[in-house]
């Protein structure tokens, strides 16, 4: 009996986007194809204006594209209603940004609970979930501390763990170590191949730093509206 053959967790087939501009329309993505399997790193790597951004929020449900298909494991996407894309970003994907957006009134702990209650978990497995990945991302004896009392680099592992806190199939990054110091970025970056691999999580990782991209497992780029894969 042969085995299943192992799903992407994403795969953008023949993706289109445009906006109007003038009386015409601007030409963002031309029919771009984009398959990630699980556990993989693929850095994405584009200079401004070419349409990484806009490449990120169609992969994570925040646009629709206007032609093509984005599937989320095997689920084709484009046909879904508002409530069920909501579903899929709040299950099945992460997002990590170059700032990280913590709540500032809540401790490191209750910012990694949030998405879980939010999901509709326990209070309880909610939280030792976020102590458990807490701890795994070296932040073990911060738990209680609000995000105005970590570093740039403590906050930004806060960050990656509410992106990974409920499980999701892929983790989107947009220059998350884009706003720190070399040596607190390397440190973070490795935090997030770490939190990947043990996870089995697929991650596409949007990052001006070549040296980092080099430690991916794939690097592509956007050129003429089509994803490119680069050496």
């Amino acid at each position: 009996m042969s085995s299943a053959k192992p799903q992407p967790a994403l795969f953008l087939s023949k993706v289109e986007r445009r906006y109007p501009q003038g009386e015409g329309f601007l030409e963002v993505l031309r029919g771009a194809d984009l398959v990630i399997w699980p556990g993989e790193i693929v850095a994405l790597i584009a200079p401004s204006g070419t349409g990484k951004s806009t490449l990120l929020h169609v992969a994570g449900l925040l646009e629709k594209p206007d032609g093509g298909e984005v599937y989320v494991g095997a689920q084709p996407t484009s046909g879904m209603g508002d409530h069920e894309r909501t579903r899929i970003r709040r299950e099945e994907l992460g997002f990590v940004y170059q700032f990280h957006h913590l709540l500032p009134e809540f401790s490191a702990l209750e910012n990694v609970v949030m998405p879980q209650l939010i999901r509709g978990l326990p209070k309880a497995e909610a939280q030792d979930r976020a102590k458990q990945l807490l701890t795994f991302l070296g932040l073990g004896k911060r738990l209680t501390n609000r995000p105005g009392e970590l570093s740039g680099g403590e906050q930004q592992r806060v960050a990656i763990a509410r992106a990974v806190a409920n499980a999701p199939r892929v983790l989107l990054a947009d220059e998350p170590t884009g706003n720190l110091d070399p040596n607190t970025a390397d440190r973070v970056f490795q935090t997030l191949v770490a939190i990947v691999r043990a996870s089995k999580l697929a991650a596409l990782i949007a990052t001006h730093n070549l040296d980092l991209a080099a430690r991916m497992d794939r690097r592509v780029t956007i050129r003429d509206g089509l994803i490119v894969q680069l050496p």
